[in-house]
């Protein structure tokens, strides 16, 4: 977007990199990136919703263009929460739409849980709410791929030898059917994935999709899903690594939660149904929007 304007945020440890595509005269819509680690996409196709509205991306502390501190006690959710708090206090947002994909879930939850004012509708994009069954969703989807990749990775994690190229043929194949089955993937999205912060994904992550070892282990939202009392959107691909089966048990936990399975789709829905994933969002924060005594 020709008329995207960006900055640098001072949050606690360090500087957070934000943009803010379009100028829109409708309510802002907020959108956090996956991870831990990883960053905002350049390409994102909700970019376009920039006629409309205010669409702000930022990459977290330690991810993309934000500042890279290397002390593992910034790493919490709790910090990442007050570092959200910080971004919206510092554009003065008065109301916005909440969009977490991915990890990002996890943040929009703690946040919510928080019950923080001006938020008009959230949408979980690729929920990871229970890290638990997420492993476990993971592990499920592992045994439908042939013997020789599934003691790959096995091996590969037990023995702690994830740097090899074995290893990385294995969770390639994996990604290709439950991350992203554009084929082949889009530069950017690879690039991405090579400028991961491994620091902070293996300390609140771990090893891998598979093996949830990090500080994540117990995060388990379902319990206080039914506090969110505002207008709620679940969505995910119909092979995501975040299962439907997943998704839409979370979304029967909020109150008039509403579900959305992309069919053509893993786990980036922006990449693999860029057109759709817009319309849905574009459909969505609309109609919130045009709600009775909304």
């Amino acid at each position: 977007m020709d008329n995207a304007k960006e900055g640098f945020i001072p949050v606690t440890g360090g500087n957070v990199w934000y943009r803010i595509s379009g100028n829109g005269p409708s309510i802002p819509l907020v959108v956090l990136h996956g991870g831990p680690g990883s960053k905002s996409s350049d390409s994102d196709p909700l970019r376009q919703l920039g006629t409309d509205r205010p669409v702000i991306h930022y990459d977290q502390l330690g991810c993309g263009k934000s500042d890279r501190p290397t002390d593992t006690a910034l790493w919490t959710v709790e910090r990442f929460v007050e570092e959200l708090e910080q971004v919206i206090q510092a554009l003065e947002l008065k109301e916005f739409h909440l969009l977490g994909h991915s990890w990002g879930t996890m943040l929009v939850a703690s946040y919510l849980f928080k019950k923080p004012k001006g938020v008009r509708s959230v949408i979980f994009s690729g929920p990871v709410l229970d890290a638990q069954r997420w492993e476990q969703d993971q592990r499920n989807y592992l045994k439908q791929f042939p013997q020789e990749i599934q003691e790959t990775i096995e091996k590969s994690e037990r023995n702690q030898t994830t740097e090899t190229e074995e290893y990385g043929q294995a969770i390639m194949a994996y990604y290709k059917r439950h991350m992203c089955r554009v084929d082949p993937w889009p530069k950017e999205m690879e690039e991405d994935m090579e400028q991961l912060n491994h620091q902070i994904y293996n300390f609140m992550w771990g090893a891998s999709d598979f093996t949830v070892t990090g500080t994540l282990k117990n995060f388990d939202a379902t319990g206080r899903l039914s506090e969110i009392e505002i207008p709620t959107l679940f969505s995910c691909g119909r092979f995501d690594a975040a299962s439907p089966e997943a998704t839409e048990y979370y979304a029967g936990l909020v109150q008039d939660g509403e579900f959305h399975v992309f069919e053509n789709s893993s786990h980036m829905p922006g990449i693999e149904e860029p057109e759709a994933y817009v319309e849905m969002v574009r459909e969505w924060v609309n109609r919130q929007e045009l709600r009775p005594g909304a």
